[in-house]
């Protein structure tokens, strides 16, 4: 996942479709989109998080899932697992304590986006 602070966020329209955390994504037309801006208004509201996993799963929408708005460096594991690609992180957040915290799990027991098989099923 890749993490930029507010200065280095490109902010290139073309390609790129933002969308409102109360949209249904499983209804957008995706023809001609590079990237996704999902918005977070406030770190409690996670709606963002089941818009980029509809996105990838249902959708199978393969370019670029922003998160942008309150996005704190305790969200980013989580983001990453449902399918973000980059994170625009709030402005107060140390970027370098949130790439080691990117660093710190190596993989995890349940399944994810980046991988759909559970720890055990992998084992076997």
């Amino acid at each position: 996942m890749k993490l930029l602070t507010h200065s280095q966020a490109n902010t290139s329209t073309e390609g790129v479709l933002a969308v409102d955390n109360a949209a249904d994504v499983l209804a957008l037309s995706l023809e001609g989109v590079q990237r996704i801006d999902l918005h977070f208004p406030k770190f409690a509201d996670g709606r963002a998080f089941s818009q980029a996993v509809l996105l990838r799963r249902r959708l199978g929408f393969k370019g670029t899932i922003r998160a942008t708005g309150d996005v704190l460096i305790d969200q980013l594991v989580q983001m990453q697992r449902c399918g973000f690609s980059e994170a625009v992180l709030r402005e107060d957040q140390n970027l370098a304590h949130g790439e080691a915290l990117l660093r710190h799990f190596s993989g995890f027991y349940q399944g994810d986006l980046q991988q759909p098989l559970p720890l055990f099923a992998r084992a076997a």
